[in-house]
């Protein structure tokens, strides 16, 4: 689509995006002939704005004289146009200390608040399900005669502890034994979802017949790796939305918007999908169906360390969003995330 476009549409769209932005006021041709960026006459101008308004890439609201970008003409902003800047050294040196010197989760929920503080949007942050966690080792402790704590100890120093009930008898050597022989298979697993699998595949073999030990041993494995599947969203700044034009003055819309943020199901289907594309994503509008209203975008992208994706980072705004801020926020929040969680 953007190759039906010449040069000089392209950049009359990129400046309406750009100054509706800024100003949230629908731009007309006038205001852009007057900033002598163009050197063409209003008569011109109208043409290439009706021709960009015909092609899909811009709007009239109601019966205001300017237009303003739909989302399709964001989307080939954001593809094509942006011109992209690193943060500055104090938007960095914020991030940087924000999430140092603090235990992960709460590393995570400090990342939400730091990125809505910089960005004055909301944002969100995909805390890992307890299952996605890479394993280190699985230690034991025995607290009573059938009560043990499995403690699951991941490759950046988090732990996890599990209450389990055993109804079988294993003697303190045994308990080693076991805890040792679940650390074999590790070499196998990468994660506490993955160790359950071949948990469960081992109990299912010729071993686990004949050998005692063995079956206790994976069935205690079993139980320890029997944790939560579901991952948690932290919201950060949703009352930004009330600062912003279109959604303060639209009491319907506004509802609707925060009734979007309440159902978690959906924001947690978007950013698993951002999760799976293992890149950056950038839905605009109605493209992820997170709003039913529309003129709303998240920006988001995974983080964790090397090929472990653990979870996801973004922010949610309104379409008309600054992305050239937003994005490179986002980005490096996540590599922050990413090298704190590969150095512990």
């Amino acid at each position: 689509m953007a190759d039906e476009l010449d040069a000089r549409a392209k950049e009359v769209l990129k400046a309406v995006v750009q100054q509706f932005i800024a100003s949230g006021d629908p731009v007309g041709s006038s205001h852009l002939t007057r900033t002598g960026e163009f050197e063409v006459s209003p008569a011109t101008m109208r043409n290439v704005l009706s021709e960009l308004e015909e092609l899909g890439y811009l709007e009239k609201p109601h019966t205001s004289a300017g237009r303003v970008p739909t989302d399709q003409g964001y989307r080939l902003f954001v593809d094509s146009l942006l011109q992209l800047r690193e943060p500055s050294a104090r938007d960095r040196e914020l991030i940087e200390s924000g999430l140092s010197g603090v235990a992960v989760e709460e590393r995570l929920q400090v990342a939400g608040r730091v990125l809505h503080q910089l960005s004055h949007h909301a944002a969100v942050v995909l805390i890992p399900r307890p299952s996605a966690a890479a394993l280190e080792r699985v230690e034991f402790v025995r607290l009573r005669d059938d009560k043990l704590l499995a403690i699951l100890v991941g490759l950046g120093g988090q732990v996890q502890n599990k209450l389990v009930t055993v109804d079988f008898a294993l003697a303190p050597e045994e308990l080693t034994q076991a805890a040792n022989y679940l650390n074999q298979l590790l070499q196998h697993a990468t994660s506490v979802e993955e160790m359950r699998g071949r948990i469960l595949q081992e109990l299912e073999s010729e071993r686990a017949q004949y050998d005692a030990l063995a079956a206790r041993a994976l069935k205690l494995g079993a139980l320890a790796t029997d944790v939560p599947s579901t991952e948690r969203v932290v919201i950060e700044g949703t009352g930004s939305f009330l600062e912003q034009r279109e959604f303060a003055e639209d009491v319907k819309r506004m509802k609707v918007l925060f009734k979007a943020l309440d159902d978690k199901h959906k924001l947690l289907a978007l950013l698993d999908r951002v999760q799976r594309a293992r890149e950056m994503q950038i839905f605009i509008g109605a493209e992820s169906e997170f709003s039913s209203q529309g003129d709303v975008s998240l920006v988001a992208t995974p983080y964790g360390p090397a090929d472990a994706v653990l979870g996801t980072v973004g922010v949610i705004g309104p379409t008309r969003m600054n992305y050239q801020r937003v994005i490179p926020l986002v980005s490096l929040t996540a590599q922050i995330l990413s090298r704190g969680l590969k150095e512990e």
